[in-house]
């Protein structure tokens, strides 16, 4: 299979609705085979909850907490279903996931009031990278239904001299809200929006890594929102006020009147033949 082709499909799904990506991409799967392994590795997917028993916290399933068939929870470092040989984080990383875990389960409550949150941290040869994800869903209302999933995958190559580090951030957010009313029946909106930014800042006790990565993701989500807020709800707003009829509106009780008096006009005319 060509780019191209693998660049066709990406489009594809960017333009499908989030909450059915799942769906589609197996569809696409069965379509083009070969394009498998490409397409789950580059299509970002609804992140998943599940609970760690362990510790009664829930956790979100992506990629990079996976090993094999089991995933690593982020609360009790532990693989479910159990693995003996899973990839961990070295001990100093550990260390820095659990702070980070702690440090954005205050954000994600802070900016969101709800929902779930996970880090997952990795070693690199010159550093690190890792994951922040967030799920926000929608409160079960009959009337609004919604998701809210963010992806920021973050690379920090730290400098020789240590005092400084190198970021970058490419952060993926698919939102969907589901409408529905009885005015205007059902409303589906949705889209994802992927960003990336790179970033030089200095690494000591006032500006330590997760201050740096926290003021980076929370620039990022605050973008991001404001142009999913102008390009989705802005534009579906000038949309909507700018629908308008080709019939002209007329009262309804000036069209039962003039009902009435062409059928008495008629029924005059049929009596005088």
């Amino acid at each position: 299979m060509t780019e191209q082709q693998l660049d066709c499909a990406l489009d594809l799904m960017r333009r499908l609705p989030p909450q059915q990506i799942e769906k589609n991409l197996c569809d696409l799967i069965d379509l083009v085979p070969p394009l498998c392994e490409d397409l789950l590795s580059s299509v970002d997917q609804p992140l998943k909850i599940v609970r760690d028993k362990t510790v009664g916290k829930d956790y979100l399933l992506c990629d990079y907490n996976r090993d094999g068939d089991s995933y690593r929870s982020p609360w009790s470092n532990s693989y479910d279903p159990p693995l003996d040989d899973g990839t961990m984080p070295s001990e100093s990383l550990r260390r820095l996931e659990i702070e980070a875990n702690s440090a954005f389960d205050q954000y994600r409550e802070m900016y969101f009031e709800g929902g779930v949150s996970s880090v997952y941290l990795w070693d690199l040869n010159h550093g690190f990278a890792g994951v922040i994800l967030i799920k926000k869903a929608g409160d079960g209302s009959k009337k609004i239904k919604g998701c809210w999933d963010s992806i920021h995958v973050i690379e920090v190559q730290e400098k020789s001299s240590g005092k400084n580090a190198h970021y970058k951030l490419t952060s993926t957010v698919m939102l969907w809200l589901q409408t529905s009313k009885e005015s205007s029946g059902t409303m589906n909106l949705g889209g994802s929006l992927t960003r990336q930014v790179e970033s030089d800042a200095p690494v000591n006790e006032n500006s330590p890594h997760i201050v740096n990565i926290g003021k980076m993701v929370e620039e990022m989500e605050n973008k991001i929102r404001s142009t999913l807020n102008n390009i989705y709800f802005g534009k579906t707003k000038d949309i909507v006020n700018s629908l308008r009829s080709i019939e002209p509106l007329q009262d309804p009780k000036q069209q039962a009147a003039f009902k009435k008096d062409l059928f008495q006009a008629l029924s005059q005319r049929t009596q005088a033949q």
